[in-house]
């Protein structure tokens, strides 16, 4: 088990510096996708099947295809060419360093036995159920959340992406 481990982790882990380090939009998505693999690979190696199909599934499959549309949509050699706006990457960067400080609160309440995760199989239910009535009540909000800004990436795109008319 632990040579799965690890062969799945690389797996995920090489995935994951090919979408950062390739220049090809088109190559980095289809590094995305084994990186997803690798990751549903880890989820059915810890028993957690559910998560692991929800993986392949949603991330791999519905995700990705939007992804690979959003990318064929843009002009890819136009956009090799733009110079880079600094302003962008320090807000970019303003982000990553937030979420690195959020996350850094979040394994602190962890570590300090604060988590508030009300855990699965504490009843009879399946843990299907039990995931599906978290989502609909207590992560309802962000969850919807997330498919809004899914939508206004979306729209971004094939907005950016249209021609100007001369």
């Amino acid at each position: 088990m632990a040579l799965f481990f690890y062969i799945f982790a690389a797996v995920t882990l090489f995935g994951g510096l090919g979408v950062v380090l390739s220049k090809n939009p088109v190559t980095s998505a289809f590094a995305m996708i084994t990186s997803f693999l690798g990751m549903a690979s880890l989820f059915i190696l810890l028993n957690a099947y559910l998560a692991g199909i929800i993986q392949i599934l949603v991330y791999a499959g519905a995700i990705m295809v939007l992804f690979l549309f959003i990318i064929m949509l843009m002009d890819v050699q136009v956009e090799e060419k733009r110079q880079f706006n600094y302003g962008i990457i320090g807000g970019g960067a303003l982000l990553v360093g937030l979420f690195v400080l959020q996350l850094i609160g979040v394994l602190k309440n962890f570590a300090a036995g604060g988590s508030e995760f009300r855990g699965l199989g504490d009843s009879d239910k399946s843990d299907v159920h039990s995931i599906g009535e978290l989502m609909y009540t207590d992560y309802l909000f962000p969850i919807q959340v997330v498919g809004v800004l899914l939508l206004v990436a979306t729209i971004g795109v094939v907005v950016l992406s249209k021609k100007e008319l001369k």
